[in-house]
């Protein structure tokens, strides 16, 4: 119902015991557009996640529609009907991007690639322009629920410690529909967290690391504290790239592209590629009408 939510989660505070962080209670909190209150002791922690009125929440957390009620909402390619950008009022123009809301059918879309490509910001603005889409960053997220930043949980618990709780978020919001999520850029590195990416729509944001180090530059990323930061990047993308690779999307990003730039090419690509990768029910819709029959709506 509208009811509250009130969880309860017991802490370590002698070390940052990230499989006891309430990661999966901070995602839930940003994805139900609630608010979180912490009342915290030595050894415990209550939280409410207060859910906005007149919000249905059903399994997993999330509103969900049925497909077999509305298979086909008659959205398609804008790119290949241009019409279809045409809202009515004179010189106005819909935005490609909020026709990508209806064809998705609410699966996620997740950005992959080094530091320093844009994931945070492209993927904001991704969102934006869908209007259905909320975004979500793994990072922001790891930040919020540990009370520190990137670089001192480096610090404290090293790599591996972030690589362990970027995964706990990952396992979390990957059972969520309609976000776009940016990732941590080593990601990808961990086969078992591409169970959760191959969910979604995996899109690769590629650029040259002499880009990224421009882009870095004065910023206390934890990787790049080395005696010859650009080789480090070329170093960690050579490394990563076969993973990166497995993207379903692959977006090259030049110097004279800004976000809304980068925003727009992942917009089209992404019509393509449902163009390319229609749902099974609209196979199976194909099908049957090739053959001459009925297709229920």
């Amino acid at each position: 119902g509208d009811t509250d939510l009130i969880l309860f989660c017991r802490i370590h505070t002698t070390s940052m015991a990230f499989s006891n962080l309430p990661v999966i209670l901070a995602a839930a909190m940003m994805l139900v557009n609630g608010s979180l209150a912490f009342a915290p002791t030595t050894t415990e922690m209550a939280v409410m996640i207060r859910r906005p009125t007149n919000t249905k929440l059903m399994a997993g957390g999330f509103e969900w529609e049925d497909p077999t009620e509305q298979f086909d909402q008659g959205v398609e390619n804008p790119f290949k009907n241009p019409e279809l950008m045409n809202s009515g009022e004179e010189g106005m123009k819909v935005d490609p991007a909020r026709l990508l809301g209806p064809r998705l059918s609410g699966t996620n879309l997740y950005l992959v690639g080094m530091m320093g490509s844009g994931k945070s910001a492209v993927g904001d603005v991704v969102a934006r322009r869908m209007g259905t889409y909320n975004f979500l960053d793994t990072d922001d997220i790891i930040e919020k629920a540990t009370g520190m930043t990137i670089p001192d949980i480096f610090e404290a618990e090293g790599e591996e410690g972030f690589r362990t709780a970027e995964s706990q978020v990952l396992d979390s919001v990957h059972s969520y529909v309609r976000c776009v999520i940016s990732t941590g850029g080593g990601l990808v590195c961990k086969q078992t967290n591409w169970s959760k990416l191959q969910t979604g729509i995996v899109i690769w944001l590629d650029v040259d690391p002499e880009l990224i180090i421009k882009r870095v530059e004065g910023t206390d990323r934890p990787l790049l504290q080395t005696e010859d930061p650009l080789q480090t990047l070329k170093d960690l993308l050579e490394e990563r790239t076969d993973k990166y690779s497995q993207a379903d999307l692959r977006i090259e990003i030049t110097e004279d592209m800004d976000e809304e730039a980068v925003a727009s090419t992942i917009v089209k690509d992404l019509h393509d590629f449902i163009d390319e990768n229609p749902p099974a029910w609209k196979l199976a819709k194909q099908k049957a009408q090739s053959e001459g029959l009925d297709w229920v709506q």
